[in-house]
């Protein structure tokens, strides 16, 4: 018996260390699990009883050189809704309907759903805050707003065939938006909503809000005012002339910063399915390819320059209207030719055999050295989408007529970047910069750079010496040759027309022109180069010299202001009368005399005066412009002096007519 007690001892007290060990586990366990294991399997738990509302954060916007945004966001709610927690989902589906103005079976179709969250897209997708407004008033059980964004295009089509657009789920499609679709896309935010397998709410348990992350701004190179300025230039082309299309890029010389790219016709970015594809997937300064015309002769005359191979000042030449090569008649724009001519002259008047003479003396392979070292050929390495390469003969397919063509910018297909880099090279003291149009990428919440583009200098392709004598050169152009339309007083202009006949299956098109003009100021040390292009132009003169070179001094004139540059006519060329010209004057200074004075002296002006006084204490236009010599100057007067007039004396014969013959516009 007492055998038998001691062993039932020893089994009870097995049996208590068994379940005190047990019983110490499990409360470690429950320590493991409630405490140090609580908020993971809390959260575990939660994606198991959670229903997410996205609140999209907004992607990352646009903005132009000094921070002025060009493409940002608009509130644009999307609606969802939770079936289970809808007793009458036939009643909120007529509800929603009718403020939407949707298909009320259709809708009720959708919100009759098995699923535990209806996502009423498209019908309720991208709604307007005041539809969300409105909708919320009414009190819809199991329907939510999630916060959702459309882009937004403060400037309309501005800058639109660069920029891109975006599709349905904000996604980047096409430009900048498709290029850098990465960095400007956000990371959503969402509210947790904690339900049932059934979509009941769960008691005790708090909706959640999960944070997003704005998309990266990118920051361009652009400029809005010179954007600005350049498509109202081009949309006034696009109207005068009846052009298929038109073009325009303004860069800084000095970095290859591009300060303004234009494309016309053009759309706005919201409604892009409204145009042709054709239109928002070319964006022409970097798309389009054709033969470049008397723009490209800046190339050759740097490399003749560069060669030492002429003198402009003192070699001559004479031009019958046509030079013959391997038994092909290469004919000047101008059919009676030029006849003796400087070579300077060759340059002003865009005579073709000068620079067929001028491209024979560089020698064919040094020229075609010369034309890749300027980036013809290849693509400029702007990273903007769509850049074409253009198209130059082969070694093998370069024989002498090619070579001549070649030297006057017939013959070899160019794209409008690749034209105003290398112009700027040409002018910028020889140095080839790469162009680029975005400035840096950024986080927009903390201001930390993700990507950022400086100037890129690629090569030295000219001497400083030579640049300063093709710039020389050009800034003649503009005060005495084909390219005197784009001469503004004060500002120095230099720059090159160019008219191109179209090509079509190998054949040039008859009465299909490309005239542009690539000008830059002040010539003496380039701040800006712009070029200009306008296909198809319907004008009984269709020259660069008459369309395109008026377009590109306005554009230089208007943006001077706004890049800093200022009117000085220090070195400045006389712009060379010819016969059809406004006779014009040089304004001269009146302020301090009388108004009596002022008529003795017998000016051809009209003069209007404003105000009451004797004396004149302001005028317009300010001594020192040109005004047509039966323009009108606008005299203030007042009581007091404000300076000393010095002018006077000799103001009265400064008008002189120095009218020459006239003369054909170049091309």
């Amino acid at each position: 018996m007492k055998w038998i007690s001691s062993v039932s001892k020893k089994r009870l007290r097995l049996i208590v260390y068994a379940f005190m060990l047990f019983g110490l586990a499990v409360v470690i366990r429950l320590f493991y699990v409630q405490v140090l294991k609580h908020d993971e399997f809390t959260e575990l738990a939660k994606q198991n009883w959670d229903r997410e509302v996205p609140f999209a954060s907004e992607r990352g916007e646009i903005t132009d050189r000094n921070g002025e945004v060009i493409v940002t966001n608009k509130l644009a709610p999307t609606l969802y809704f939770m079936p289970a927690q809808n007793d009458n989902i036939e009643e909120a589906a007529r509800k929603i309907a009718e403020v939407l103005d949707l298909d009320e079976k259709k809708l009720y179709e959708k919100m009759n759903s098995k699923s535990y969250l209806v996502k009423l897209a498209p019908e309720a997708k991208n709604i307007t805050y005041e539809q969300a407004v409105q909708i919320q008033g009414l009190k819809i059980d199991g329907l939510y707003s999630g916060v959702d964004y459309v882009r937004h295009y403060p400037y309309g089509s501005l800058l639109s065939r660069f920029l891109g657009f975006t599709g349905y789920d904000t996604q980047g499609l096409a430009g900048i938006e498709y290029q850098y679709d990465k960095l400007l896309t956000s990371k959503s935010a969402a509210i947790r909503l904690y339900t049932d397998a059934a979509g009941n709410a769960l008691p005790h348990v708090d909706d959640e809000w999960r944070d997003g992350e704005q998309g990266a701004t990118v920051e361009l190179t652009i400029d809005l005012e010179v954007q600005k300025v350049v498509e109202r230039e081009l949309s006034q082309a696009m109207e005068k002339y009846d052009a298929d299309q038109a073009l325009a890029i303004a860069m800084n010389p000095k970095t290859g910063e591009i300060l303004g790219l234009a494309s016309y016709p053009t759309y706005n970015p919201a409604n892009f399915t409204e145009v042709d594809q054709s239109i928002y997937n070319r964006n022409l300064p970097v798309w389009m390819t054709y033969e470049p015309g008397s723009t490209f002769k800046i190339i050759t005359l740097s490399a003749a320059l560069e060669e030492g191979v002429v003198d402009l000042e003192k070699d001559r030449f004479y031009d019958p209207g046509y030079t013959m090569v391997e038994g092909a008649r290469l004919r000047c724009w101008k059919r009676e030719g030029h006849k003796d001519e400087t070579f300077l002259q060759v340059v002003e008047n865009s005579c073709n055999p000068g620079f067929i003479e001028l491209g024979q003396r560089v020698g064919a392979d040094k020229l075609m050295e010369y034309i890749k070292d300027f980036g013809f050929g290849e693509a400029t390495g702007s990273n903007i989408p769509g850049e074409a390469k253009g198209i130059l003969f082969s070694k093998e397919n370069f024989g002498p007529v090619e070579h001549a063509t070649t030297s006057f910018g017939q013959g070899i297909s160019v794209t409008p970047i690749q034209q105003i880099t290398a112009v700027a090279a040409a002018v910028n003291g020889g140095k080839l910069f790469t162009p680029y149009v975005v400035s840096k990428v950024y986080d927009s919440e903390t201001g930390k750079v993700i990507l950022e583009n400086t100037p890129t200098l690629k090569k030295q392709v000219i001497s400083e010496e030579t640049s300063a004598q093709v710039r020389s050169a050009l800034e003649s152009v503009v005060a005495n040759g084909s390219g005197r339309q784009a001469y503004r007083d004060g500002l120095r202009i230099g720059g090159k027309t160019g008219t191109a006949q179209k090509v079509q299956d190998r054949r040039y098109m008859e009465g299909n022109y490309i005239v542009s003009f690539i000008g830059f100021a002040p010539a003496d040390d380039p701040e800006i180069i712009v070029y200009v292009a306008v296909d198809n132009p319907k004008s009984a003169t269709v020259f660069g010299s008459t369309i395109a070179a008026p377009i590109v001094g306005q554009i230089i004139e208007d943006i001077a202001p706004t890049i800093g540059l200022e009117v000085d006519r220090e070195g400045q060329l006389e712009k060379e009368y010819r016969w059809g010209d406004p006779i014009t004057d040089r304004v001269p200074n009146l302020v301090g005399l009388s108004v009596d004075e002022i008529m003795k002296l017998q000016y051809p002006y009209r003069i209007e005066t404003h105000g009451e006084g004797k004396l004149v204490i302001n005028q317009l236009p300010e001594p020192e412009n040109i005004l047509e010599v039966d323009g009108t100057i606008h005299l203030y007067l007042g009581n007091e002096s404000v300076g000393t007039n010095t002018n006077s004396e000799n103001s009265a014969d400064s008008n002189k007519d120095t009218s020459k013959k006239p003369s054909d516009e170049p091309n």
